[in-house]
């Protein structure tokens, strides 16, 4: 290590997904032909680094997810081996494999490789487990099985192939033979790093310390003779060695490093001369440590999951003679066309032929080729036996054998819901209509008329409409034309799919409908609680939402963006993007679980009785394991939130199993007995152990989770139940009496309610989240405005839906049951026979929720009178100067009913929209911008401070900017830093929360296109709450609405959104324009004063004239301070008394109105 080494470069390891969080490095390696650095992950991903900047090269997943870490990579000339604990993975330099991915049952914990004897051609691959394979790296293929009682962790190859064990020996094997040499003990406790060089064998090791019996790193290196297989002096290395790495081509020389940091260069036969540095890892540990083949770099990796590159800046290079490395093709860009409307097709030209084109087919020359293959039944599939050549099973269908059936046919005979016209198509057709005389064309307008029937559609063979997965159609102006209407007859609001994680939209629906659940979650979200990652206060904004929307459409998107950024959530595999749970069904379990253990959590940190949450959701039990060998027992108490169910497994007579109920499935389940593997202390191994449970109380909600066997046989079984008709009863009645759980229905319950003996508690069914397995999907063709029939070939998406029993959610009881079915944004009302009907192909539960018959109804509406205004008169940036807005006086200032606030909100790009562009030349948008929140601004309506904004939150945008549009929103990059912003930034939660305390209060926003930034904010106002100024000015027979910029031009004289936008000057924009209409209202002018704006606006083109001269250039670009002055507009007569805006001034709490328009949104007219 020369005097001039410094860090070169560092670089983060990328994450595994757009929105999850870097994972450190597993897995460090220089490659030993070309100039790239490869590291691994913890999902199994393979990302390459070029070069001295560690310039990203390739990325390629090598194993999967399921698999866990990488734990090795090796090279050859062809390319690079990556090893996992359940497969070995090849890949040329490129990404692309070089053999398919290598596993076998046998290959269960491997953690280590070396080459043998035969160079780079064959590999010996070991771990924690019993066998060891030999593999050909050229054919991708194990050559050889070698058993093992030695459990292996790290393994390098010299002149022998060097092996660490798990238990700190060092085992020297024969490079052909594979045998135990030599043992070595170089440390107590295990290895934790190894190298080798010629004849030596260096390691880093750990001992166990007492009386505290924890590890700690050695303080010396141990250095073991290959060529006398004898130990040599210990190198002492006071920091504590970590990691220690052998020079390539100083055969005496190595590198010793601690984990913070502190870097050594040691001479194995003079340990006494060292040369020092320090690594810059201030706040974080190193995780290892790497030398390139020249010797002229290192790498380090730290906790951090940083990577950091050290050398010479003089000379660095990874390998002597470095092979060229392929990079990709520049794009020759293609000649430029003069094309115009008038430019002829034949000056473009063709390449000279004289064969018939291959694209001239004639029309007899297409016909339908193959069709699908017959679909086979779950119950066909679990009673097939394993044989050499495949399978085979007894004829169970109404078919001979091998007889062909038409599938294309029945494929088409299909029935599938058309999707909808859009709304801005409906509104042309609705025009065309007033103006002829022709009828219409019969389009179905309702869901519900598709999908009418008198049959159960729980027992049809395949997937019918009503439980196929629905797909939002984005036209050109995004997801607002989309008609949801048609999807829902209901008064009851369906959830958006099309954002990321909305698989949990059928659980939320569940948890919005228990009354229990919804009445805590409003009432913390009614508290102080500011916390980004509270779940409990985002489904409290959810229900609010939910309840208030009656029927229209909404979406989770501010829920489950917490969700993502939760540290749990993805190591737990609730997000899609990173799920290792392979099924939805496992993901929802999954999520049920982590979100009610989570709710718990957020709301003990408000509640001043925080037992309320564990009352209601958590069944507190006391918990005994017991060996079954040695009978020892260990105890615990603990709440368990959701219980899983399980069956019972024991046969009758003749192999068949009794009849099962409902009931007893929920008491074995409770109380459980379940067998698995597991610790003994006692027996110091792996033992089989049995749980029992003392049950002490059961919740006021009980969730259970459904999940499946592994085996399909049991699988088979637990279908069947569910399909047996009324096998899942509506009510349940359970006792508690001395640590048994007791649980009844039908004839039984009533028996014990007559009976009035026990005290029994009777639950009522509030619903379920229902896996729908198979099917076909509806799908309209892309880009058209009108529908079309679905493509019948095409797979089948499972997704999860809720069926939901409403009528306990009610304010009132309605006397019956009212089950409805919410498939994400399609609502229909369903009977009770349909709801709890399931079908073995592809109607199978996930997951039930059943609450107390008594709280059934019980809506809490409290928390609106007792919400927590104290965010609303808070200063978050109290020290900075020449604010622009004054926040609310707790004394004076008290919103109310009668309070008008102007709103405005600038959004950011966060996303950009995903097209696909058709063979047809249709563009066909699969998903549209996302935009994030940015910027919120309310003003002041009424009173002496009138126009005075007394919120401006600029939002901190914790996801990736792509666009900060700042011609439309005025935000420039670094405004939403919290390093470099000097803006009052706040975060998201703040922002909501601000907006939703005025809503519940019951505050009118007046704005102009309000409806775009209202969805954006994801937060649902009531219009009688509503004052939109684009609405106000609207003419229907011109069929356009009119810009902010437009009618500030010429209503008020004011040129604005000049260079940019500025939200609190345009909150007060629409804040005068309100006054304006009030003004005409008042004169009973306004019918004859819009014609004269539209006239005005036809003749200069529906924009003000002169955008860069007259009234415009005297606007200022710093907007936020503009004086808030009464400029006259056109005529009109004084109107009589005081506006809406100033009822009640002179109280202790006059009212006060705020404005807002501008902000970049889908739908907002510019």
């Amino acid at each position: 290590m020369d005097a001039d080494w410094d860090e070169l470069s560092r670089q983060l390891l990328p994450p595994p997904g757009g929105q999850s969080v870097p994972t450190p490095v597993t897995a460090l390696a220089f490659d030993t032909a070309q100039e790239l650095l490869w590291a691994g992950n913890g999902y199994g991903r393979v990302t390459s680094f070029y070069g001295n900047n560690l310039q990203r090269y390739t990325s390629f997943r090598a194993h999967p997810p399921s698999e866990g870490a990488v734990h090795q990579l090796l090279f050859n000339e062809k390319g690079i081996i990556a090893l996992g604990a359940r497969g070995v993975h090849m890949s040329i330099r490129r990404g692309p494999p070089a053999w398919p991915h290598l596993t076998d049952e046998d290959m269960k914990d491997l953690r280590c490789m070396s080459f043998t004897s035969k160079a780079t051609s064959e590999i010996l691959v070991a771990g924690l487990q019993d066998t060891m394979f030999v593999i050909d790296v050229n054919k991708g293929e194990i050559v050889k099985r070698i058993p093992t009682t030695d459990h292996y962790i790290k393994m390098k190859k010299s002149r022998y192939i060097c092996a660490a064990t798990s238990n700190g020996h060092v085992h020297i094997l024969d490079p052909v033979k594979f045998n135990v040499i030599h043992k070595w003990r170089a440390h107590s406790a295990f290895i934790n790093d190894m190298d080798v060089q010629q004849d030596f064998v260096v390691t880093c090791g750990t001992s166990l310390k007492q009386p505290a019996a924890s590890y700690m790193l050695d303080p010396f290196v141990m250095v073991f003779d290959l060529k006398n297989l004898s130990t040599m002096p210990p190198i002492p290395f006071p920091p504590l060695a970590a990691y220690v790495r052998m020079h390539p081509r100083m055969l005496t020389t190595g590198i010793v490093a601690s984990q913070g940091g502190q870097i050594h260069v040691v001479d194995l036969l003079n340990p006494n001369t060292s040369n020092v540095r320090q690594a810059n890892v201030v706040g974080s540990l190193l995780t290892g440590i790497e030398i390139a083949p020249s010797g002229e770099a290192i790498a380090l990796m730290d906790t951090e999951c940083y990577m950091h590159l050290w050398g010479s800046p003089s000379k660095c290079h990874f390998v002597e003679l470095p092979q060229p490395t392929e990079w990709p093709d520049d794009e020759i860009p293609l000649p430029q066309i003069d094309w115009k409307e008038n430019t002829p097709l034949s000056s473009i030209g063709m390449p000279y032929y004289r064969e018939t084109l291959a694209s001239a087919l004639p029309t007899t020359f297409i016909s339908d080729v193959g069709a699908p293959p017959p679909k086979i039944s779950h119950n066909d599939l679990a009673h097939l036996t394993k044989a050499s050549f495949g399978f085979y099973g007894p004829n169970n269908r109404n078919t001979h054998r091998n007889q062909a059936e038409d599938t294309r046919s029945a494929d088409k005979t299909t029935l599938a819901i058309r999707a909808p016209k859009f709304l801005s198509e409906k509104a042309r057709d609705a025009a065309k209509l007033s103006n002829s005389t022709t009828a219409p064309d019969g389009q179905v307008d309702k869901v519900a008329d598709v999908l009418g029937t008198a049959e159960l559609e729980s027992l049809k063979p395949e997937v019918p409409p009503m439980y196929q997965s629905v797909e939002i159609q984005f036209s050109k102006y995004g997801v607002d034309d989309f008609d949801f209407g048609f999807y829902n007859q209901t008064h009851y609001a369906g959830l958006e799919n099309h954002i990321a994680n909305s698989y949990a939209n059928s659980l939320l629906q569940v948890l919005h409908f228990t009354p229990l659940v919804r009445n805590l979650a409003l009432q913390h979200a009614a508290t102080d609680c500011l916390s980004e990652k509270c779940l409990l206060c985002e489904l409290g904004y959810l229900s609010d939402m939910l309840q208030k929307t009656e029927g229209s459409s909404c979406h989770a998107s501010n829920l489950l963006k917490c969700l993502s950024i939760h540290p749990s959530a993805s190591r737990l595999g609730l997000l899609e993007e990173d799920s290792r749970q392979g099924s939805l069904t496992k993901m929802m379990q999954q999520l049920a679980r982590f979100l009610l253990q989570t709710m718990a959590d957020d709301y003990r940190t408000k509640s001043p009785t925080p037992s309320a949450m564990e009352q209601i959701l958590a069944t507190s039990a006391f918990t005994t394991i017991t060996c079954l060998n040695c009978r020892n027992e260990t105890s615990r108490t603990g709440p368990s939130y959701v219980t899983n169910l399980t069956y019972p497994l024991n046969k009758g007579r003749g192999g068949r199993a009794p009849k099962t109920t409902f009931s007893q499935v929920l008491k074995t389940s409770v109380e459980g007995e379940p067998v698995f593997r597991g610790w003994c202390v006692r027996c110091n191994r792996y033992q089989s152990l049995q749980t029992t449970k003392t049950i002490q109380a059961v919740p006021s909600v009980l969730a259970l989770n459904v999940p499946m066997a592994e085996s399909r046989d049991a699988e088979l079984d637990q279908r069947m139940l569910w399909a047996t008709p009324g096998w899942l009863p509506e009510e349940i009645g359970v006792i508690v009496d001395n640590g048994s759980f007791f649980c009844y229905q039908g004839e039984d319950l009533k028996l014990h309610l007559q009976r009035g003996v026990h005290n029994i508690q009777v639950y009522s069914l509030i619903g379920l989240s229902v896996n729908i397995e198979s099917g076909l999907p509806q799908r309209a063709h892309p880009g058209a405005l009108s529908p079309v029939s679905v493509d019948p070939g095409s797979p089948h998406k499972p997704h999860l839906v809720a069926m939901v029993n409403v009528a306990h959610a009610e304010p009132s009881p309605p006397g019956e049951s009212q089950w409805h079915l919410f498939n994400d944004f399609s609502v229909k009302q369903v009977s009770t026979a349909e709801a709890l009907t399931f079908n073995t192909r592809w109607k199978m539960p996930s997951m039930l929720v059943y609450q107390l018959k008594s709280a059934n109804n019980q809506l809490d509406t409290e928390w609106v009178k007792n919400i927590d205004t104290s965010v609303l008169h808070t200063d978050f940036k109290p020290n900075a100067k020449n604010h622009p807005y004054r926040t609310l006086d707790p004394l004076t200032e008290r919103p109310g009913p009668e309070t008008t606030a102007a709103l405005d909100t600038e959004f950011v790009l966060a996303k950009q929209s995903e097209v696909e562009m058709k063979s047809d030349g249709i563009r066909e948008v699969i998903r549209p911008n996302f935009h994030a929140l940015a910027r919120v601004s309310l003003v002041r309506g009424s009173g002496e401070d009138e126009g005075l904004s007394f919120i401006d939150d600029w939002i901190q945008v914790k996801e990736p900017v792509i666009d900060y549009l700042h011609k439309h929103s005025g935000i420039l990059p670094g405004d939403l830093d919290p390093r470099t912003s000097n803006h009052c930034l706040v975060s998201l939660k703040v922002a909501y929360k601000r907006l939703w305390v005025l809503l519940n209060l019951g505050c009118k926003f007046i704005g102009h296109g309000l409806r775009g930034d209202f969805r954006v904010i994801n937060i649902q106002v009531p219009k009688a709450q509503i004052i939109d100024t684009i609405d106000l000015f609207y003419q229907k027979n011109y069929r356009r609405k009119l810009s902010l910029k437009f009618l500030a031009w010429y209503l008020l004289k004011e040129g604005i959104q000049v260079d940019t936008h500025d939200s609190i000057e345009d909150a007060r924009i629409a804040l005068k324009l309100y006054k304006k209409y009030l003004e005409f209202e008042d004169a009973g002018i306004t019918k004859k004063m819009l014609s004269e704006i539209y006239r005005a606006g036809d003749n200069v083109g529906w924009k003000p004239p002169g955008s860069s001269t007259g009234i415009e250039q005297q606007v200022a670009v710093q907007r936020s301070t503009t004086p808030i002055s009464q400029v006259d507009g056109p005529s009109t007569p004084v109107r009589k008394g005081v506006g809406i805006g100033l009822a009640g001034q002179g109280s202790l709490t006059p009212s006060w109105s705020a404005g807002g328009s501008g902000g970049f949104t889908p739908g907002k007219k510019l």
